[in-house]
């Protein structure tokens, strides 16, 4: 349990260094292939965007980094069970704050992200 703890940490470590440098490599390597990212679209409704949509929409966005903002990363909670976790994390792109629940699960012994739902507000 405090490994994968621990791994599940570095993870979100990379997540956060990813966002911050807008690096859709870094990003690829902790997501799986098959992964999503799921929000409230401009509609209002549920908007579910396939990874590789999103890491090629990440790759044309300006990098906080890049932009000289300081960063305010924070791992809320990590919640396990067995191959399943959970993790609440929350950071800055400004202007927004956003917040996201990581859904992980343990594949081939590696910790991948397999769900992003995320919310922001400026």
């Amino acid at each position: 349990m405090d490994t994968d703890v621990s791994a599940l940490r570095s993870l979100a470590q990379v997540y956060f260094d990813a966002a911050y440098e807008m690096d859709a490599e870094k990003f690829a390597s902790i997501f799986d292939p098959l992964s999503s990212v799921t929000k409230i679209a401009e509609d209002g409704n549920v908007g579910v965007t396939p990874i590789a949509t999103w890491l090629a929409a990440v790759r044309n966005m300006k990098a906080p980094k890049q932009q000289g903002f300081t960063r305010d990363d924070q791992i809320v909670s990590i919640d396990v069970e067995g191959e399943l976790a959970l993790l609440k994390v929350k950071f800055q792109i400004p202007p927004r704050s956003l917040t996201d629940l990581l859904s992980c699960l343990k594949v081939n012994g590696t910790w991948k992200i397999v769900q992003k739902v995320m919310t922001s507000k400026v």
